[in-house]
């Protein structure tokens, strides 16, 4: 559970890293919309990094991506609806879904053994 809370803390931070600017850095210079998003990336990386390390045989290395992807997505809709403003379109839903579906057979089914 420790691993899920800081992937999703960390998403938080990344998704502002790469798309906050969007909405209030649109004005700045390219070089200084890319400083301050690594500076805010700085601390999705301080709890990226603990988080692998601590699921790292709890899960395999390819649920830890599928759960670190799904966390982004997750948080991406509430900040593109929040944030950005903008609309959740049905097949962004459908998209979504997918997506899910994909996380159910990553997790549904025993992986073969290292």
């Amino acid at each position: 559970m420790n691993t899920i809370m800081l992937l999703l803390l960390s998403n938080v931070f990344m998704t502002f890293a790469w798309y906050g600017h969007l909405k209030y850095g649109h004005d700045w210079p390219l070089w200084q919309a890319i400083l301050v998003s690594w500076g805010i990336a700085l601390f999705e990386y301080c709890l990226a990094v603990p988080a692998n390390r601590l699921g790292y045989g709890v899960f395999s290395g390819f649920q830890l991506k599928i759960i670190q992807e799904i966390a982004t997505l997750a948080i991406f809709i509430v900040f593109a609806i929040f944030f950005l403003k903008e609309k959740l379109a049905w097949n962004y839903l459908v998209a979504f879904a997918f997506l899910g579906g994909a996380a159910f057979f990553a997790f549904a089914f025993k992986a073969p053994a290292a």
